[in-house]
């Protein structure tokens, strides 16, 4: 897929609540301002080690769909080639 493709298939997303899903055990939750070429811009994000909790990083992602995202960073940039997935928080299901 190429560049344009890529960015191309994030415009949708632009300004909505997003999970980006990274090979780290860090999972990004927040607002989708300024895709680039070399990174994922986000604004009012959560940023989650899960190596530092006892919930997975799917239970942590289906509660924030549920209670709202918590805030921990006004933005941050994350290096395109650690992402694995970026979908809208509205898409995540949530199973109780």
């Amino acid at each position: 897929m190429s560049q344009r493709e890529e960015d191309a298939g994030l415009a949708d997303m632009i300004g909505r609540e997003v999970v980006v899903d990274t090979r780290s055990p860090y999972v990004y939750l927040g607002t989708l301002r300024d895709p680039t070429s070399h990174f994922i811009g986000l604004s009012d994000v959560d940023v989650h080690d899960s190596s530092e909790s006892r919930t997975t990083k799917e239970l942590y992602i289906m509660n924030a769909r549920q209670y709202g995202i918590r805030r921990n960073r006004a933005a941050v940039r994350i290096r395109r080639d650690e992402v694995i997935s970026i979908s809208l928080l509205a898409d995540v299901l949530v199973f109780e």
